[in-house]
């Protein structure tokens, strides 16, 4: 078991700062293998190691967790866990490519670099360069990720009936049932203001000046990034998108980019965020690195009464004609493709249900919702930000279902009770499944183990 530092939850970045810190000033000591696996070995430092970063993330977090003796030993067993699954992935055959592999680490990278501020900031907070990093965390990373092969294909394997489900809720006590708050299923038309007057064109051209700058006049593409692009994601670092997937990004840039020579400055490329300079860094197999400066039409300058005539004009049409539906028209005139699809329905991003509650709602949705008294009401437009494209927008919304809050019943909540019973089913069928593989598996303990049911 190598280094986990790339598997620990994004919300601990500060802890990945102070654990660089803390493995940096450590002092050597002797070290002493605990366990074989087959022909692998655990060693102790390992496992003292994942102990101490794991009370750093819990100190982080605000819990308090002390060492024990008990949880070190539970280390133990999870990183013995972790060779037995490898060990079964090779004889399922069950393998990752290099390609997949890449294209986890960039994402897991981008995400690292987000939340430290900047690729410098991740750097220094771990001492070495991403290219380093890379190279230190890449087969840690391959074997984490077969692992979780493993364990998903064995746990997308178990079902569970009616039947199942209706004992888990039956041998709950009535006391003990929970409350369910309040729940709402929506659907919604979106329309973005388009630019008024030559809005549009004096944002290409600004686009075309800045371009020149860097072409004819030498400037660096990372300053004019810093000073005028409005993808502040990326703007404070010069406009530096890392190696990514070309089908991560929009067809439009993704073809720009990856027709240019490593160096390479593209024209003024139009996409749905708005006006892009390319600079490509370079190409690894489909992946590329791009500093980019993206010009948008200021807010200032978009037609919104363009965008609520449209969707009043579209709410007037559903409301007085029983043969205009508001999922038909969702999907033809709605501008937000990530609902339109769907007939405008809108899904929780965590849970993917249908079914969310009040509380989850963001703030403008949750201020629709509150003057909806019944279903099938439809609202007035009102504004939002359209975080698939980061554009203001607005929308009409519909009232699909509403679930006053209540104590949990088969009735009304079947579906979240099935996820929960199914959830225990697979934990349970698990945990035995884990322990028939270390059963087949050469296992030997180089320790005295306190061994009961709860280490495996």
């Amino acid at each position: 078991m190598k280094n986990n530092l790339f598997f620990v939850p994004l919300i601990f970045l500060s802890f990945l700062f102070t654990t660089q810190s803390y493995a940096q000033e450590a002092p050597k000591l002797a070290d002493r293998i605990v366990a074989h696996v087959n022909e692998n070995i655990v060693l102790k430092s390992e496992i003292d190691q994942n102990v101490a970063d794991y009370l750093r993330q819990a100190q982080v977090s605000g819990e308090n967790v002390e060492f024990s003796r008990e949880l070190w030993f539970q280390f133990l067993e999870s990183a013995i866990n972790n060779y037995v699954l490898l060990e079964k992935a090779e004889i399922d055959s069950i393998t990752v490519s290099d390609d997949q592999v890449n294209m986890q680490m960039d994402q897991r990278i981008r995400q690292l670099t987000a939340q430290a501020g900047s690729q410098q900031a991740l750097e220094q907070a771990f001492g070495k360069s991403i290219i380093q990093l890379r190279a230190d965390f890449r087969e840690n990373f391959r074997e984490q990720m077969i692992a979780n092969r493993v364990q998903q294909q064995k746990r997308s394997s178990i079902t569970i009936t009616r039947p199942e489900v209706e004992e888990f809720f039956n041998n709950i006590p009535s006391d003990s049932l929970p409350t369910i708050p309040e729940q709402v299923s929506l659907s919604q038309i979106v329309k973005i203001p388009p630019a008024r007057g030559n809005a549009k064109e004096l944002a290409y051209e600004f686009a075309k000046q800045l371009r020149d700058s860097i072409v004819v006049h030498g400037k660096s593409i990372e300053e004019l990034a810093r000073r005028h692009s409005a993808d502040r994601g990326s703007a404070q670092d010069g406009g530096l998108l890392p190696l990514m997937s070309l089908d991560e990004l929009v067809p439009e840039y993704s073809a720009a980019a990856s027709a240019l020579q490593p160096g390479g400055i593209s024209n003024v490329v139009e996409t749905q965020f708005g006006f892009h300079v390319i600079q490509l860094n370079r190409r690894v197999g489909d992946r590329i690195e791009t500093n980019h400066i993206l010009i948008s039409v200021d807010e200032n300058q978009l037609d919104e009464d363009y965008a609520i005539n449209e969707l009043n004009t579209l709410r007037d049409s559903i409301l007085t004609n029983p043969e205009v539906t508001f999922s038909e028209v969702a999907r033809k005139e709605s501008e937000d493709p990530n609902t339109a699809n769907y007939g405008g329905k809108v899904f929780d991003p965590q849970t993917g249900e249908r079914l969310i509650a009040l509380n989850r709602l963001d703030p403008s949705m949750y201020r629709i919702v509150l003057m909806m008294d019944e279903e099938g009401a439809i609202s007035e437009p009102k504004s939002f930000t359209l975080q698939s494209q980061n554009k203001k927008a607005y929308r009409i919304v519909r009232l699909d279902r509403q679930i006053p809050e209540h104590v949990a019943n088969l009735d009304q909540d079947y579906e979240r009770i099935k996820s929960i019973a199914l959830q225990q089913k697979q934990f349970r069928i698990m945990q035995n499944w884990l322990k028939e593989l270390r059963n087949d598996i050469y296992i030997d303990y180089k320790i005295d183990v306190p061994w009961t049911e709860t280490n495996l």
